[in-house]
């Protein structure tokens, strides 16, 4: 019975104390799980790489035709789990907008070779799930005789599933544009041209910086760069169509909107019309969309010692 009473007290003993086998020692206040968990916000900014718009000359790849007046506010939270510090896997809620114009080239419309005088525009609200994995490289290392880094530099990775849907205004209305079927997307004359889908998958991956402000507080700065297997996120993509296929396939009211909405060259002097197979877009290169947010997050699981 002594015996009994003897390892009883001993397992109690152990059982209310926090022990390195269950965690780890963190500062002398805290002491944590090998796994703790982050809730948080955050918001910045949201813009995109198009065939709208751009800079001056005949169009360039990424950020060389980058415009940082098209850029729109973005916020978000999310949820994930940390281990050690080193790996953070996340789900996170994003929301946005992207906008493009090509009235943005007025001042050097003469060196866009037709770009300015196309004269489309969009704009499209992003709604976008992620799941993605930080990697903090610094603190693979040993910190047991001194403090880890509070600023720890990250790369990020992960995939998402965002919808979209771009649309023109036109007489003071706007009008989602994929309904609309401007590139004869879905047209049996166009059978290269499928209609594309308002909801995809996105590749997501980018860099980011966190400073640990207290044991409970997190902030980051981060940049998350999006690719797309769509080339379609500002509805322009291929080439000019015969406007009278419109009456085809749709109902009289949406083709007649679609007859205006699809050439808006016409409506910049000399007030000429684009002719079918002229280039509308460029199918090259897929669209795209990114983010620089700031976030501020709230650590679950530390326990005071």
């Amino acid at each position: 019975m002594r015996k009994l009473l003897f390892v009883a007290l001993v397992c109690s003993t152990v059982l209310n104390k926090p022990l390195k086998a269950q965690y780890y020692y963190y500062n002398d206040k805290y002491y944590e799980s090998a796994v703790v968990f982050e809730l948080g916000g955050t918001f910045g900014v949201m813009n995109s790489l198009t065939d709208l718009g751009g800079k001056k000359g005949i169009g360039k790849n990424f950020i060389k035709d980058l415009r940082w007046k098209t850029a729109r506010p973005s916020f978000g939270l999310y949820v994930g789990a940390n281990y050690l510090d080193k790996l953070f896997l996340r789900v996170e809620g994003t929301f946005g907008q992207v906008v493009g114009y090509d009235s943005i080239l007025k001042p050097v419309a003469s060196t866009t070779t037709g770009r300015y005088e196309r004269n489309l525009s969009f704009k499209s609200k992003i709604s976008e799930v992620q799941l993605a994995l930080e990697v903090h490289p610094l603190m693979f290392r040993d910190f047991e005789d001194e403090d880890p880094p509070l600023f720890s530099p990250y790369a990020v990775a992960g995939v998402g599933l965002f919808s979209f849907d771009p649309q023109a205004k036109l007489n003071g209305q706007w009008y989602s544009l994929q309904p609309l079927h401007l590139e004869g997307q879905g047209f049996k004359e166009y059978p290269d041209r499928p209609n594309y889908q308002l909801r995809q998958v996105n590749i997501c991956a980018g860099l980011g910086l966190r400073y640990q402000v207290s044991p409970l507080l997190n902030a980051r700065l981060e940049f998350v760069h999006r690719i797309l297997n769509t080339d379609y996120l500002d509805d322009a993509s291929t080439g000019y169509i015969d406007p009278a296929l419109f009456y085809n396939y749709l109902p009289a009211n949406k083709a007649a909107i679609a007859q205006q909405l699809y050439d808006r060259k016409k409506e910049l002097p000399p007030f000429d019309a684009s002719g079918v197979y002229d280039q509308r877009g460029d199918p090259r290169d897929n669209d795209a969309y990114f983010t620089i947010q700031f976030k501020v997050g709230m650590t679950i699981g530390r326990q005071r010692r």
